[in-house]
């Protein structure tokens, strides 16, 4: 899974600033993510900004007291160079819209349209990607919406909702308490594939009532067979629990609010997870026991039955692929010492 963060998308934008005409008037971000691309742009590089429907109305945004362009109060209609962007581009449609409404407003300029990831480098639809990132990915402003949920595990506690406070974590009333009345945090908009948390089977009806009453949609809920809490932290079950039926089931990703548990599922899973307190994609060790059986699990099966030396050298190519990506691949492949 390619995951990209808000920390990403400055940094590409960074990055690609020089590829930018240096005269560049107005930034307008194509709604909704790309206005989050344009808002740093515009930061980084001092511009003045906007969104498409409202540079189409004529509006710009004003900008605070910290900031002074020249020409602010300038109309839309008066900025020359102007730099429509989006956050990303699969196949062109949202750009394509974003074009026609700017030609069929009649407003006159020297117009540049940009992504800043795209599937490759190179789409029709844009004059500029700062980025590619290949499928599979998700990016930090909409892994709760996207269409790969369904093949995930997600955690609870931290990521649906915020986790229990001491006080409330009594494994008695005021634990049910929380139970019922969780704060929401992140709120999914596609059905998530498997919800995988530590909470005790016995919650499972107030569990299932909070998710209803969120309508929170999914496949599955597994939650921890102990009796009660002090069994789970003799145990330390956590990290192992989540990631035993990670490893066994057929999600691609996992979910998970903390980052050593995070680090901690990958490591026994063999298959990355995705920790929301710190918005980074903890990978196995591509060499440990569970990463080197979960890729041998995702060969195709005509490699696994080949026994040939040709076909050992294609697995291992294989393995090394659905391990590391192609880039990661790429990578490995150029550090490996070569005979003279």
């Amino acid at each position: 899974m390619n995951y990209r963060s808000i920390s990403d998308m400055n940094d590409a934008i960074v990055r690609n600033l020089h590829r930018l005409p240096r005269d560049i008037d107005l930034v307008v971000g194509v709604p909704r993510s790309g206005i989050l691309a344009a808002t740093l742009v515009s930061l980084t590089a001092n511009i003045p900004m906007t969104d498409l429907d409202s540079f189409l109305a004529g509006r710009i945004y004003t900008s605070g007291i910290t900031k002074r362009w020249a020409g602010l109060d300038r109309q839309a209609s008066e900025m020359r160079k102007i730099l429509v962007i989006d956050d990303s581009i699969i196949g062109g449609t949202a750009m394509r819209d974003a074009r026609e409404k700017v030609a069929a407003s009649g407003i006159e300029g020297d117009f540049i349209f940009a992504a800043v990831f795209g599937l490759s480098l190179q789409h029709e639809e844009t004059d500029i990607v700062f980025e590619a990132v290949p499928h599979p990915r998700m990016f930090q402003w909409n892994f709760m919406h996207h269409m790969f949920l369904e093949q995930c595990c997600v955690d609870i506690d931290g990521v649906l909702c915020l986790d229990p406070t001491e006080e409330e974590n009594d494994d008695g009333p005021a634990y049910e308490k929380f139970l019922a009345e969780a704060r929401p945090l992140l709120g999914p908009t596609r059905k998530i594939g498997w919800l995988v948390t530590s909470r005790l089977e016995k919650y499972r009806k107030l569990t299932e009532a909070w998710l209803a009453s969120r309508d929170i949609k999914y496949d599955h809920l597994i939650m921890l067979d102990l009796p009660n809490k002090a069994e789970r932290q003799r145990l330390g079950a956590h990290g192992s629990f989540k990631a035993e039926f990670y490893r066994k089931s057929d999600a691609i990703l996992f979910i998970e609010s903390e980052h050593e548990q995070a680090q901690r599922i990958a490591k026994l899973s063999g298959k990355p997870v995705l920790c929301v307190e710190t918005n980074v994609v903890s990978l196995p060790d591509p060499m440990s026991l569970p990463a080197l059986q979960q890729a041998a699990r995702n060969l195709p099966a005509r490699l696994r039955q080949i026994n040939s030396p040709d076909g050992r050298k294609q697995a291992v190519k294989a393995t090394a692929r659905a391990l590391l990506g192609e880039r990661g691949y790429e990578a490995l492949k150029n550090r490996v010492k070569r005979p003279a």
